[in-house]
């Protein structure tokens, strides 16, 4: 019987359905079994109960989860934050990872482990566990969920997942791909950090300033590695700690003259995939 039910919570004064109206007819055409929402609708649950009742429905299991929150606790909101799925994807987040990072949002693993498969949280998962505190979306938490889940690839899962993500890396030769993957995964937060750790690859960043020392140091480089006969990296950084010894500098140094950057992938096996020729060039751009 709807006479129950504040006519208010059926339509709209230009004849639409309400929301309330809306989703209790979808949820129950779409045989919807349990209704879990936020705890801001807790207050709307007894129309929807009613609603349930009057069309002679049975009810679904109600649920209500906390508040997703900002680290300063403020509540997290399309106005303020990213909070559509496409805009992580387009960052480079992978989406096991993101339901892996969810699922910690106001429930804990028995085992307190952080990194697990869907499988097991559907297999553990029960809403009596869910804690009442509004959890904390922290962004630089799930960016170390996500570098878990990119370390665990294998080599060709990775390569895969740039090739899809990232026009550049397809213009890199595969064995260039194939020599970088095993770095990039341990250096790796999200996708999206590809293009940055591999600038060198594509382009010659030079270092904003230069010292006369620097300079020097790159000639002293470009001396030291046209001497040598095997181009890899036990003898590229045999050869850098010589120059490091020799100067009394730290390796950033070197990093900066070589990739225009003060860190990033392993430096002697970076130059060592991109290659003597590339490398002196760069250094020859430094001196002038």
């Amino acid at each position: 019987n709807t006479n129950d039910v504040d006519d208010q919570v059926l339509l709209k004064s230009d004849g639409f359905p309400t929301y309330h109206l809306g989703v209790v007819v979808d949820d129950h055409l779409m045989e919807i079994s349990h209704v879990i929402r936020a705890e801001e609708w807790i207050s709307s649950t007894p129309k929807h109960v009613l609603l349930y009742k009057a069309f002679g429905w049975d009810l679904p299991i109600f649920a209500h989860m906390p508040i997703l929150r900002n680290p300063d606790k403020s509540k997290l909101s399309k106005r303020k934050n990213p909070v559509w799925a496409s805009w992580y994807l387009s960052e480079g987040f992978l989406p096991e990872a993101m339901l892996n990072y969810l699922a910690l949002l106001g429930w804990s693993h028995p085992e307190e482990k952080e990194i697990f498969s869907l499988d097991e949280f559907i297999k553990l998962f029960d809403l009596k566990d869910i804690k009442a505190v509004g959890p904390v979306f922290d962004l630089v938490k799930l960016k170390w969920v996500n570098q878990q889940y990119i370390q665990n690839k294998s080599d060709q899962e990775l390569k895969d997942l740039l090739f899809d993500f990232s026009e550049k890396a397809t213009l890199l030769p595969e064995s260039t791909i194939d020599a970088l993957v095993p770095l990039l995964k341990t250096r790796m937060e999200t996708l999206r950090d590809f293009e940055e750790l591999t600038e060198v690859f594509f382009s010659s960043p030079m270092p904003e300033s230069i010292s006369e020392q620097e300079k020097q140091v790159s000639a002293d480089l470009i001396t030291a590695f046209s001497a040598l006969e095997e181009w890899e990296k036990t003898s590229i950084f045999a050869t850098m700690k010589e120059i490091l010894l020799q100067y009394h500098i730290r390796m950033p140094v070197l990093y900066t003259l070589l990739t225009g950057k003060a860190k990033g992938l392993p430096l002697p096996e970076t130059i060592a995939i991109l290659g003597k020729e590339k490398t002196l060039a760069r250094l020859e751009k430094v001196i002038k």
